[in-house]
């Protein structure tokens, strides 16, 4: 079986492609890790995950529906993964069996929520604007990233969702999209064609989310819902009430700044390492031992916590890669990429779950850091098109076997999987995973 051998992205060393003819083509992706030498093997960890793209996964959708932006997934208790698909970043040409009469055969775009099986069936799709009074960026007819963002499954079989717009909140659904409750706490969502004001920062303002919620993640134990806003992790009950909340490195909410993060010359190093969180702020989990995990993508870090906000440990993701300043492109930028390496991340299937995965939309990579250490032991692909390749990752979970799922935004639009090749056989359910 031939194989192809090229250097990884410093200081890493190889990503072996192993190609085999089988029912059409299928990819084999596997990952070494050490110094960047051809003798790199025999310095990779031992336990090291080590996965193979499944190029048929998902299935084609039916009804000619169209798979857009995937900022966030989710796999819940039954090991069937929800996506969340942004149907407003659908550009015309992909569209054309909208309109009456159709103007081309295909196609349409899916539903905000599809729920996929692992062997890649769609079981059902529900939501996108209008789906219900509230929904994410309402009356905004192309938000792009101001739009849904937050998904979650909790062990009842109920759907949370969360938008990234002004005006935006959590709400909840039973499985089959019916709407039981929202979260409330909303900033004024502005009026259709008004142009949206510069929101200043009050990070000791508990009662009202201006820009809507990016993430969030459930303690179904304590029944606290936590989210990350701006300079801060907030935590509310199950009725929306404020707990208790913190900042960078557990500094109380009092003493959390209001004014924007300064950039910094990327190309002389990495981020500072300050104490104060540097938006944005792009994902909140918990592992196994009850710690919490922020993103602090302004930063390219992972900062770690108590659930009480105590300060653990905070690490670096790929700290050459600007982070914040007037270099930050966006969806459509003709003149700078993205900014920032921490877009969202999930912990490797074994008990202990030595591994945190993170999702690098920037340099559309999956970096595989040591979760005591905070040192990088490898990564998953590079930026392209072809299946294990990313075009701006933005989503990452794991099943119960330990098969990873990536989604993409963008001009990605797309979900993935990878099927774990080393792992034990145990089955390990995760929550929110």
């Amino acid at each position: 079986m031939p194989t192809l051998d090229r250097p990884l992205h410093r200081p890493l060393g190889r990503w072996t492609r192993n190609f085999a003819l089988a029912v059409g083509v299928s990819c084999a992706l596997s990952i070494v890790a050490g110094a960047e030498s051809k003798d790199t093997d025999k310095n990779a960890p031992k336990d090291m995950p080590v996965y193979k793209v499944d190029p048929f996964w998902p299935k084609p959708l039916p009804h000619h529906w169209l798979m857009q932006g995937v900022p966030v997934m989710v796999v819940d208790k039954d090991d069937h993964i929800w996506v969340m698909n942004r149907p407003r970043d659908v550009n015309p040409d992909e569209i054309g069996a909208a309109s009456t009469p159709p103007r081309t055969d295909c196609c349409v775009a899916a539903p905000a929520v599809l729920e996929f099986d692992t062997e890649g069936n769609l079981l059902q799709g529900w939501g996108g604007p209008g789906y219900v009074p509230g929904w994410p960026a309402e009356g905004n007819p192309r938000p792009g990233a101001g739009a849904e963002h937050g998904i979650l499954v909790d062990r009842e079989g109920n759907v949370w969702i969360s938008g990234s717009a002004r005006g935006d909140t959590i709400m909840k659904f039973t499985g089959d999209g019916k709407l039981l409750w929202e979260f409330g706490h909303r900033g004024p969502r502005p009026k259709p064609g008004e142009a949206a004001q510069p929101v200043k920062q009050n990070n000791q303002d508990t009662d009202i989310f201006p820009t809507g919620i990016f993430f969030f993640d459930l303690d179904e134990d304590a029944k606290e819902i936590y989210i990350v806003d701006a300079k801060r992790v907030l935590v509310y009950d199950y009725d929306g009430k404020f707990k208790r909340g913190w900042g960078g490195h557990g500094i109380p909410l009092s003493e959390i700044d209001n004014d924007p993060t300064p950039p910094y010359d990327w190309k002389t190093g990495a981020p500072p390492d300050q104490k104060q969180f540097a938006p944005a702020l792009h994902c909140v989990h918990f592992s196994t031992d009850g710690l919490v995990y922020v993103c602090e993508r302004g930063s390219n870090r992972i900062q770690v916590f108590t659930k009480e906000g105590k300060f653990v440990s905070s690490f670096f993701v790929h700290p050459s890669t600007p982070s914040r300043g007037s270099e930050c492109g966006g969806p459509g930028s003709t003149t700078f990429g993205m900014c920032g390496t921490t877009y969202n991340l999930t912990f490797s299937h074994d008990a202990g779950e030595k591994y945190v995965m993170i999702a690098d939309g920037t340099n559309d990579k999956v970096w595989i850091h040591d979760r005591k250490t905070g040192e990088l032991a490898g990564s998953i692909g590079d930026n392209g098109r072809m299946a294990g390749y990313f075009h701006w990752i933005d989503a990452i979970a794991i099943d119960s076997h330990g098969n990873l799922y990536t989604g993409e935004v963008d001009t990605g639009k797309r979900a993935q999987k990878f099927v774990l090749l080393n792992g034990d056989k145990a089955k390990r359910s995760r929550p929110h995973e």
